[in-house]
């Protein structure tokens, strides 16, 4: 079974790979020791794994939460009643966490374990693409608030990942494709043969291909471990890891959380952030077009929601944790594999490129 370590010293922790993980008791015996755990889902994917991953478990687990799903509910509220839950059957700063879902699940277990009790242990079980990529491996733990997403959290790095590709079989389509958004922004900072691979294999991802879908969360997840090593709180190459997120979030934010899924307005993002470098002189036009044709093969939107306007979105980014000093930073690309992050470019030139990616149509995404 492939392990891949994030390094950060006393806090490193393994990220386990592979097919069956949920059934592996020896693995999670390891894991979780003599220690009592608490288990956190939600509504939608309680009823697929909970029971299996209760057995594999067994006497370790001392109580089990179920969040309601969907972004919408990523707030404080919901998490107040994991703490209820912790409280009421009396666990200590010895209890962990177990996060057993998505992005959502993850964001919001992770950091009510950063607050209880000023910090117990967590263990993510990422259920989506998403999450197996990106969102449970780095330690950012966090809820929204009605005026910006993930603006209350905190960086509290897991004990350890499970990523277990089998359960990507159970995913809806539209979820598996919005995974994508975040495969295909690592090609973009970071690996520009990656994006190549990806433009080869997409299809066999799609089609739930096994060793394809196993290259991916490796590949993915080395990427960002090393990422997050040299960077662990993003101070400062780290942020690259955010391209097309300040588009994305202002996007869910206009929206109120629902209608898009994350990756999603994500990958509408990356498509702006995209043509913003092309306009300011740096990535090439056919490097432009690749990503719009990678996206649409992955179906993926290419333009903005119908009915949020320029000056909507602008005002939604302003609300974004890399400003300084009140300037908008973003992350922009110099080449595919190369992202860099700059207040550098003037607000004409940002609300062109916003303006042209505006949803032309009445059919909406």
């Amino acid at each position: 079974m492939p392990e891949i370590t994030v390094a950060l010293g006393e806090r490193s922790y393994p990220i386990h790979v592979g097919g069956g993980l949920l059934a592996d008791r020896p693995l999670f015996q390891g894991l979780l020791g003599n220690h009592a755990a608490v288990v956190v889902s939600n509504t939608r994917v309680a009823p697929l794994y909970l029971p299996g991953l209760l057995d594999t478990i067994g006497s370790a687990v001392a109580a089990t939460h179920v969040l309601p799903d969907g972004e919408q509910h990523k707030t404080l509220q919901t998490m107040n009643g994991i703490i209820t839950t912790l409280l009421e059957h009396r666990m200590g700063r010895d209890a962990v966490l177990i996060a057993l879902g998505g992005g959502v699940v993850g964001d919001i277990t992770g950091f009510a374990a950063a607050c209880y009790q000023r910090g117990i242990r967590y263990i993510q079980i990422p259920t989506t693409l998403l999450a197996q990529v990106d969102s449970a491996v780095g330690g950012k733990t966090a809820v929204n608030h009605e005026l910006g997403k993930n603006m209350i959290g905190a960086f509290h790095q897991p004990a350890a990942v499970v990523a277990d590709i089998d359960v990507l079989r159970t995913l809806p389509p539209r979820e598996l494709r919005a995974g994508l958004a975040e495969v295909i922004k690592y090609g973009l900072i970071r690996d520009a043969d990656w994006f190549d691979w990806l433009e080869r294999h997409l299809r066999d991802v799609l089609d739930l291909d096994a060793a394809a879908l196993q290259t991916v969360v490796e590949r993915c997840c080395h990427i960002k471990a090393a990422v997050v090593a040299e960077d662990e709180r993003e101070g400062g190459i780290r942020a690259i890891l955010n391209l097309g997120h300040t588009f994305g979030h202002a996007v869910e934010t206009a929206l109120d959380y629902r209608g898009w899924l994350h990756g999603e307005a994500v990958a509408i993002g990356m498509l702006m952030a995209a043509g913003l470098s092309h306009t300011l002189g740096m990535l090439d036009i056919q490097s432009v077009s690749r990503l719009r044709a990678l996206l649409e093969q992955a179906g993926l939107p290419t333009t903005l929601p119908r009915g949020i306007s320029a000056e909507q979105m602008r005002a939604h980014m302003n609300v974004d944790k890399k400003s300084q000093a009140g300037r908008l930073r973003l992350v922009l690309l110099k080449r595919l594999g190369e992202a860099f992050v700059t207040a550098d470019f003037e607000e004409d030139t940002l609300m062109d490129v916003i303006r042209s990616h505006l949803s032309q149509d009445s059919g909406g995404h």
